[in-house]
């Protein structure tokens, strides 16, 4: 099982990116996958999550009416499209898929796969 995240880079506030979660050696239709990030200095958050059993999403209080998260089946990936960012959203993030198909909030050790991480950057 892997998961690999991708799409991160340096962007101004109020500027866009989109995040790429690529999934393999899973069936991304049987699990929730979570948006995580950490911030210098600071405990990893969650950010999103989308349930696998009804595409129900949910966000972190932060990010809501900003971020959006979806995925595409055809080609195993969540995405993270962020608008509107901030410097406050400035991290590194993380997917993660969790171990059943239903998002239950942000618990680590409710997430059993984890991709390597892509650093956001927001400058003011």
């Amino acid at each position: 099982v892997q998961l690999q995240a991708s799409g991160g880079g340096l962007v101004q506030t109020g500027g866009s990116l989109r995040l790429s979660c690529a999934t393999s050696g899973f069936t991304l239709d049987y699990y929730a996958v979570a948006w995580f990030r950490q911030a210098p200095g600071k405990e990893r958050e969650g950010v999103s999550c989308i349930s696998s059993s009804d595409s129900s999403t949910y966000y972190t209080d932060s990010v809501k009416g900003r971020f959006t998260i979806s995925r595409d089946l055809a080609v195993n990936t969540v995405y993270l499209q962020m608008n509107s960012l901030k410097p406050e959203d400035t991290a590194v993030y993380y997917c993660a898929s969790h171990k059943y198909r239903r998002c239950s909030g942000y618990a680590e050790y409710e997430y059993n796969y984890w991709g390597q991480g892509t650093q956001v950057t927001v400058s003011s």
